[in-house]
């Protein structure tokens, strides 16, 4: 069976039993079998007609089957919608959700009407790659980004020390700028100087004292990134795509064509994530699931197994959909101001006393005020991000300039400067994080990923070249 084929099919045999026990009234089920047929023509457009490599396509297939069918359809099947809520507490109608599907749909359409047109205007060529990738890659630079990461290391080890010795969910009291700069600039430099030393290595026939030096930094440079960046200090959405960044640089093969990081995505975020939190929810130690796996197969029979993590609020974001159209029926549009709030985010509310809070927090403390929930910090789509600040207006305007930078990193993706292909590459995985949302947090994220792991290199590489040489 060809891997198309395969992928083709296990997206039908999980959609199949999706929408044949979905128990609604049957205008909600159109609406939702509506949106399914138009992401699975983008998905056979994307594995049997896009020439180009695409991720970032991938990633707004999968995150828009699994955020806005799979999930909000459980949770409409689910026993809990007995109780009319869904799980941030929001009340069911079937108003609204037929409104926001109405509003996924829009965005879907114009999404790949500009996809498809930005694609045809700015397809790659000769002209647009400059190959760079050798004056990158030199003993000089790694050798100064090996002092910079060693330096963040011997300033940061008792701070790392101290978040491994406590949960990642407990609320930070260090400031939000402070982290953003600590965690996303700082602790990402070591991807960025692994990037350069993997490429000079590879780009090398013959072992040098150079190259051997250089493995070691190597070495070094991978021991700290997973020092700095693990489980027991940062979420899984922080996480994933420096992870699967790594797959992509040590080991392309495995996930660079469509099919294979369909297939890739697909798996990890429908079934194996799942699948993983739920085993976390059963109660019985590692010890007692191994010497009785029975224990874990009467868990699953008893709370619906992995179809109870989409109940769970790791899947609000269809329902802060119609949360966010609630809230502008009372308060209004934004009129841009969230989403000024949001590329502005580096300004301290010390300066910016009227800052707006993220979209998600504006949402949660409505919910909190409106419906009885009991947290405040939720997700909030790109969909919901443009119609909060401009109506149908900002849907069409966030779903087109999507389109226009994912087409943007397309090109970056083929680049043979080293750190664009790589960072291109793990904005398709981010981008799993930005479409949830909510906008501020997946823009600021990325931003800091960005400064850290091409900026600073860049910095250091033009800071070089302007020293005066030796006569």
């Amino acid at each position: 069976m060809k891997l198309k084929s395969l992928v083709t099919f296990l997206y039908l045999i999980v959609s199949l039993p999706l929408f044949l026990f979905f128990r609604a009234e049957i205008v909600i089920w159109i609406s939702f079998f509506i949106n399914f047929l138009l992401i699975t023509g983008i998905a056979y457009y994307h594995l049997n007609y896009e020439k180009s490599y695409s991720p970032f396509l991938t990633s707004y297939i999968v995150f828009t089957f699994l955020f806005f069918l799979v999930a909000p359809i459980i949770q409409i099947s689910s026993a809990e919608i007995t109780e009319l809520v869904f799980p941030t507490r929001y009340p069911y109608r079937v108003s609204d959700v037929l409104y926001a599907n109405f509003l996924i749909l829009l965005f879907n359409v114009f999404f790949f009407i500009g996809y498809l047109f930005f694609k045809k205007k700015y397809k790659p060529n000769k002209k647009d790659i400059k190959v760079n990738e050798n004056t990158f890659s030199t003993p000089l630079i790694i050798l100064i980004l090996f002092v910079c990461c060693a330096l963040i290391l011997w300033f940061n080890f008792g701070y790392i020390v101290d978040e491994i010795n406590k949960s990642v969910y407990i609320a930070a009291t260090e400031s939000v700028s402070s982290i953003l700069i600590r965690k996303k600039v700082l602790f990402l430099i070591p991807l960025g100087a692994i990037i350069i030393t993997y490429r000079y290595l590879k780009a090398k026939k013959i072992i040098t004292t150079n190259t051997v030096i250089a493995i070691f930094i190597f070495a070094f440079l991978l021991f700290l990134l997973l020092f700095l960046k693990n489980p027991l200090t940062e979420k899984r959405n922080a996480l994933g795509p420096i992870y699967i960044t790594l797959i992509y640089l040590f080991y392309p093969k495995l996930i660079n064509s469509n099919a294979k990081f369909f297939l890739f995505l697909f798996v990890a975020m429908i079934l194996v994530f799942p699948l993983m939190s739920a085993l976390t929810h059963v109660d019985a130690s590692f010890k007692e699931m191994v010497a009785n796996p029975e224990v874990i197969t009467s868990w699953f029979f008893k709370h619906g197994g992995i179809t109870e993590t989409f109940s769970t609020l790791n899947y609000d974001a269809f329902a802060n959909i119609m949360a966010t159209v609630e809230y502008v029926s009372s308060f209004g549009y934004s009129l841009g101001y969230q989403l000024l709030s949001a590329l502005l985010f580096f300004i301290p509310r010390s300066i910016w006393a009227s800052k707006s809070l993220s979209t998600g927090e504006v949402v949660g403390n409505y919910l909190m005020d409106e419906h009885n929930f009991s947290f405040n910090n939720l997700s909030n789509p790109l969909v919901s991000e443009g119609y909060i600040n401009f109506g149908i207006f900002g849907i069409f305007v966030m779903s087109i300039l999507l389109a226009y930078f994912i087409v943007k990193f397309i090109v970056w993706l083929n680049s043979t400067d080293a750190l664009k292909e790589v960072m291109a590459f793990y904005f398709a995985v981010h981008l799993m994080f930005l479409l949830r949302g909510d906008f501020a947090n997946g823009f600021s994220y990325f931003v800091g990923t960005f400064v850290g792991v091409l900026v600073i290199p860049k910095l250091i590489h033009k800071t070089i070249k302007m020293l005066p040489k030796k006569a």
